[in-house]
């Protein structure tokens, strides 16, 4: 049986890339979107970050946050959503929508495991949104793709 899976990314990303190619390993069908691009709601964004604290909602690399213009841990529920539906590079990526559930971020967790996806301890497939590798990656898509 093949799991199919909604995977909302920013194109051109280089961590959604080996995200998106590991699930697809796994026998997992993907429909793409890209995040930038989705007509966003606060009501619609709300359902992926689950019980997450609200700043770990946000992508820490954004240049919005790196410059300091949005502090993620004084945010409250309805400021970050609001923020996040007027500038979408401050969702934390992938956003991922499946039957068994939905999420932000690609880590080890309860959708992860219910997608059959078992990531080793030292496999990070979420280092652009943690820790930034990619310089171009949190620029506009048009700004990343002229690189």
């Amino acid at each position: 049986m093949t799991t199919s899976v909604v995977f909302y990314e920013k194109p051109g990303c280089i961590s959604n890339a080996k995200q998106n190619a590991l699930l697809r390993a796994q026998g997992i069908e993907l429909r793409v979107k890209s995040l930038l691009a989705e007509p966003w709601t606060a009501e619609r964004l709300r359902p992926f970050f689950g019980t997450r604290p609200v700043r770990d909602w946000l992508n820490p690399t954004a240049p919005r946050i790196k410059q300091g213009e949005v502090k993620p841990e004084a945010l409250d529920e309805a400021t970050a959503l609001a923020l996040m539906v007027e500038d979408p590079l401050l969702i934390r990526r992938p956003l991922i929508e499946a039957d068994c559930g939905c999420g932000c971020g690609f880590e080890p967790g309860p959708l992860l495991s219910a997608l059959g996806v078992d990531l080793a301890a030292d496999q990070d497939l979420q280092s652009c949104s943690q820790t930034g590798p990619d310089p171009h990656c949190d620029l506009p898509s048009a700004e990343a793709d002229a690189r």
